[in-house]
């Protein structure tokens, strides 16, 4: 008989991480599948490309919040400084912020 070993009270099960923007809330994907797809589109210290983006986009938020996000009309700056929070609070470099 194999031996079973319950690993469950080790492991975080938290809710996903969310920014808030004005009224709105939208969910960052924050599961390990997100954090090395991430990775794999930042390959280590290139550059990363407009295409790169779109796909980091994609990765970090679900359809429906990307639907929220699209509804607010964000500037290119403002959409690369949530792109780079999300990515940040996925991948754990920089501080917590929020209320």
């Amino acid at each position: 008989m194999s031996k079973v070993v319950d690993i469950t009270d080790k492991l975080e099960f938290n809710e996903s991480a969310k920014i808030k923007i004005k009224e709105k809330e939208v969910a960052v994907n924050t599961d390990a599948t997100t954090v090395i797809k991430l990775m794999a589109c930042m390959k280590d210290g290139e550059s990363i490309t407009p295409s790169a983006v779109i796909e980091m986009y994609e990765i970090l938020f679900d359809k429906k919040d990307r639907d929220t996000i699209e509804t607010l009309n964000l500037s290119f700056k403002d959409l690369r400084t949530l792109i780079e929070v999300a990515t940040e609070m996925v991948i754990g470099s920089g501080e917590e912020e929020g209320e």
